[in-house]
C-alpha cells in the first residue's frame, strides 16, 4: 500500500466534518439501542442519517459487505453483519460506522450494554473506552505505532482483560484502509513513526475470555473462540502539532 498519505490542515479539517456526521449517527444510535430493537433497524436508523446529512455509509458494498454498519452482539467481535436478530436486556452489542463525506472516510465504533447489564461486561466496555483513551493520548508527533498498541494492552492487563493481537486498527482518509496498521499491542518506541498529518483509526477489542478468533462461515462475522463477550472502541484521530485530535467525538467532546 506504500507509505502512510499525511494529511494537510485543510485535508484533516474536511476529515473532521465526515467524522462529525459519523459522530452524530454513533449517538443516534445510543439512543436507539433497546431491547426488541434489531440489528436490522439500526442499519436502517444509520444509513438514513448519514445519507439525509449529505453522506454514505463507507462499509455498505465495501468488499461487497451487505450492511450500512457493522452490529456485533456479545461473542461476535467485529464485522457482525445487520439483520432481523432483536436485542435483549443484557446484551452487549458494538457498532462500528464509516462515513465517506466529500470523498473522505472516517470509521468509529462504539459498545452498549442493553438494559442494565452484567458488572463484568460493564467493566469490560469501560476498560476498552479508557485503553482508547490511553492509546489517543501518545498519538503525538515523534510516537509510534507500538506506543499506540502497548498504551492498550497495559491498560487492558491491569484490568484482567484479553485483547485481541490479530484485530488492529488502521490509517484512513481518502479509502477506509490506508497505512499504517495499528496493532492493539506491543512495545513502546516500535513501529512506524507517528508524524504531524497522520490520520488513523485506534481501535481496542477486548475480551473477557480468550483472545482468539474464529471467522464465520459469511466470511465476515469475527467472533471470540470461546463464546465469551468482547466489545470494541474506536475513533479517528489525527497527529497534529498541538496534539491529538479525534475527529470522531461520539458522546461529547468532554469524553476525549
Amino acid at each position: 500500500m506504500g507509505p502512510p498519505r499525511l494529511k494537510a490542515a485543510a485535508e484533516i479539517e474536511a476529515m473532521a466534518a465526515s467524522g462529525a456526521l459519523l459522530a452524530r449517527t454513533l449517538d443516534v444510535l445510543a439512543g436507539a439501542v433497546a431491547a426488541g430493537v434489531t440489528t436490522a433497524d439500526l442499519d436502517g436508523i444509520a444509513r438514513e442519517h448519514i445519507r439525509a446529512d449529505g453522506g454514505q455509509p463507507s462499509f455498505l458494498g465495501y468488499r461487497a459487505f451487505p450492511g450500512s454498519i457493522c452490529a456485533s452482539p456479545n461473542d461476535l467481535v467485529v464485522h457482525g453483519i445487520p439483520g432481523p436478530r432483536p436485542l435483549a436486556d443484557g446484551d452487549v452489542v458494538s457498532l462500528d460506522v464509516g462515513v465517506t463525506l466529500d470523498g473522505w472516510v472516517t470509521d468509529a465504533a462504539r459498545t452498549f450494554v442493553v438494559g442494565e447489564g452484567r458488572p463484568q461486561d460493564l467493566h469490560l466496555v469501560a476498560t476498552a473506552e479508557q485503553a482508547l483513551r490511553d492509546a489517543i493520548a501518545v498519538c503525538v508527533p515523534g510516537g509510534t505505532v507500538g506506543d499506540v498498541g502497548a498504551a492498550v494492552q497495559a491498560r487492558a492487563g491491569r484490568e484482567g482483560i484479553g485483547v485481541f493481537p490479530t484485530l488492529i486498527g488502521h490509517g484512513v482518509g481518502r479509502s477506509l484502509h490506508e497505512e499504517p496498521q495499528v496493532p492493539n499491542v506491543g512495545h513502546p518506541g516500535h513501529g512506524p513513526e507517528l508524524r504531524a498529518g497522520l490520520v488513523i483509526a485506534v481501535e481496542p477489542m477486548l475480551t473477557l475470555g480468550r483472545p482468539a478468533i474464529r471467522l464465520a462461515p459469511d466470511g465476515w462475522s469475527v467472533f471470540t473462540i470461546d463464546g465469551a463477550r468482547a466489545t470494541h472502541a474506536e475513533v479517528t484521530v489525527a497527529v497534529t502539532d498541538e496534539g491529538p485530535r479525534v475527529l470522531t467525538p461520539w458522546g461529547g467532546t468532554d469524553r476525549w
